[in-house]
């Protein structure tokens, strides 16, 4: 995840919309698909402090994101894409990459809602730019998170990580 998290970072925006290319959620949302549930919920503390302390901003009239609501929200995302890790095992992949797709226009979108409601007056202004932004990073996500779940697993195979060696996948 730190890595997709630098790469991300040296993406820049695509023009002429200033979509953003997020990396670290759909490595996050693998890992919540390929881990148990512990794992999950142990990258989505990593990967939540890494996006705060990155995107945490202090101004003059306080902080505007706060530190911690990431590891909250990805959490909260990782829980519900751990819920089809079954299928997954199975070798069913297409629901998580359109479920990646949405849980990270989702993310932005909590982004954009949290920056709205901390500045002051509470002002929620939706025009075409910002929908391309939240939506964007979404139709990126699940463009890319096919060939990146295939390297990821290959990863996985070369290390010796097999998802359905987890206790919580056993057959009685």
């Amino acid at each position: 995840m730190f890595f997709g998290l630098v790469l991300q970072h040296f993406i820049g925006p695509i023009e002429p919309w200033g979509v953003r290319v997020l990396l670290m959620p759909v490595v996050m949302f693998y890992g919540a698909l390929s881990m148990p549930l512990f794992g999950m919920l142990g990258l989505a503390f990593a990967g939540g402090l890494m996006w705060d302390a990155l995107s945490t901003q202090q101004l003059d009239s306080g902080v505007e994101i706060a530190l911690g609501w990431s590891i909250l929200l990805y959490a909260a995302l990782g829980t519900v894409m751990s819920g089809f890790r079954p299928w997954f095992l199975r070798g069913r992949w297409e629901i998580h990459c359109l479920l990646t797709g949405l849980f990270t226009a989702l993310i932005v979108f909590a982004e954009f809602v949290m920056i709205s409601i901390r500045r002051q007056p509470v002002t929620f202004v939706f025009d075409a730019s910002l929908w391309w932004r939240i939506g964007g990073a979404g139709l990126v996500a699940a463009l890319l998170s096919p060939p990146f779940f295939f390297f990821l697993n290959y990863l996985a195979a070369l290390v010796g990580y097999d998802p359905r060696q987890s206790p919580r996948d056993q057959e009685p």
